[in-house]
């Protein structure tokens, strides 16, 4: 199914090799009480606990750490709203290079300063009004430095499916697989390394409500572009998908979800009060999917990646006490 793709399963076998013993082999939650409340066996991949606080330093690292030695030396380059930022920063520290990082004006202050924290340049834009893109591709050129993109990258997307390939080797067969939907890039690398598995396991990926460009664009069969979204969940403030992911996505996703604010800000309460971890507004989409009952034909045992748990304790406390 997934050999005529970009990314295919062995490309994302060789990013788990490559990311043994450097990223986190990050713990699988279950809890009886959220089972009962949704009449299902769930079990929660906590992405939150991987190094940088969120699965992107899986595709940062996998990304970096295939460039050339001698590009590798002159530094990369990455645009990104916080989690990619700061795993291209470490990334970067990790194999000895440096980075420069172009990250919003209104990003977090928490994620800005652990970028910086990392070691990297820190360059900021105005998300509403500048393409960051063209300003990353730009400042890359600018400074001889290689661009390591966000998602639309075939090392970045096989890298982001191990965490789903971690999993399934842990879980076994499940009959749903959901994960939060910015660039796609985590959906695709879970739904290539999910239906090679098991390819009768449903894929849903999940959007906040404002920010529904690839709900849109699987429905026109193109991608389409919205204004940016404004939402809790920064990390997928985006227009548009990516090229690479959303083909992949086209291909392998069953369906996309919608939630909206304050179905996010009750499972971040949920996964603080019950669970007792603490999930970012992107980190928890997928969780406030299945809390809200946003999937239909409810599973039997169904697979949740907690994405990203970076947010500093004002904002937590602002958003849970909303």
């Amino acid at each position: 199914m997934t050999t005529a793709l970009p990314v295919t399963f062995d490309d994302v076998r060789a990013a788990a090799a490559r990311l043994d013993g450097i990223a986190h082999r990050t713990p699988v939650l279950t809890s009886r009480t959220l089972d009962s409340l949704v009449g299902a066996e769930v079990f929660i991949k906590c992405e939150n606990f991987q190094r940088v606080g969120a699965f992107k330093f899986r595709g940062a690292y996998n990304a970096a750490a295939q460039l050339p030695p001698g590009r590798l030396a002159k530094g990369i380059a990455a645009y990104s709203s916080g989690n990619h930022a700061q795993a291209t920063a470490l990334a970067a520290r990790e194999l000895g290079t440096s980075a420069v990082i172009l990250m919003p004006e209104d990003a977090p202050r928490s994620k800005r300063e652990a970028t910086a924290g990392y070691g990297a340049e820190v360059v900021t834009y105005d998300r509403y009004t500048q393409d960051r893109t063209a300003l990353g591709e730009a400042l890359a050129a600018e400074r001889g430095l290689a661009l390591i993109p966000p998602y639309d990258h075939p090392h970045v997307i096989a890298g982001q499916g191990t965490a789903a390939l971690e999993l399934l080797e842990e879980t076994g067969e499940l009959d749903a697989l959901l994960a939060p939907v910015g660039g796609g890039g985590l959906m695709a690398g879970s739904a290539i390394t999910a239906k090679t598995l098991h390819p009768g396991v449903r894929l849903v990926g999940v959007e906040p409500d404002t920010g529904d460009d690839t709900k849109r664009s699987l429905e026109a069969g193109e991608r389409v572009t919205i204004p940016v979204p404004r939402t809790l969940a920064d990390g997928q403030a985006l227009p548009t998908p990516g090229e690479i992911t959303f083909a992949i996505n086209r291909r392998l996703v069953d369906g996309i979800a919608l939630v909206g604010d304050d179905e996010i800000r009750d499972a971040m309460r949920f996964a603080f009060e019950r669970l007792k971890i603490v999930l970012e507004p992107s980190g928890a989409t997928a969780l406030a999917a299945l809390l809200a009952g946003r999937i239909d034909r409810r599973p039997r045992r169904i697979g949740v990646i907690a994405s990203g748990g970076n947010i500093d304790t004002r904002r937590f406390t602002d958003i849970i006490n909303g």
